[in-house]
């Protein structure tokens, strides 16, 4: 089973690291998956994750503090957003978009409101 959570939280590190550098790929959601899966394989792999730059500039302010950049925000919630509008506007389900516009909602009161906003220099 180790191996299992060490193949999964490789692939969710290099999907967040792309997404470090690709703005269409959420970065925080994968490095998330990632440090649950290094947890659950090795500590020696966990560790190495934990040391890492990506780790320390995109997931160790929300870890630590539960707290995000303005800009780590806004590119989670414009991608959690854009890939909601699709279902949104392309269902003819009155009931699935009333769930999506609830999802919305809560979404961003969230992230508006529960998460604390850091400055940049805080989180490098």
């Amino acid at each position: 089973m180790k191996y299992i959570y060490m193949v999964l939280g490789m692939i969710s590190f290099l999907l967040g690291a792309v997404g470090v550098v690709l703005p269409v790929l959420p970065t925080t959601p994968f490095l998330l998956a990632a440090a649950f899966c290094f947890a659950r394989s090795s500590k020696r792999v966990n560790d190495w994750f934990l040391s890492t730059k990506i780790y320390q500039n995109h997931l160790d302010s929300f870890v630590q503090n539960r707290a995000m950049t303005l800009k780590t925000k806004i590119c989670i919630l414009t991608f959690a957003s854009f890939m909601l509008a699709f279902p949104l506007f392309l269902s003819q389900n009155l009931y699935l978009r009333i769930f999506i516009v609830c999802l919305y909602l809560v979404k961003y009161y969230y992230f508006i409101f529960k998460i604390k906003t850091i400055s940049s220099q805080r989180s490098i």
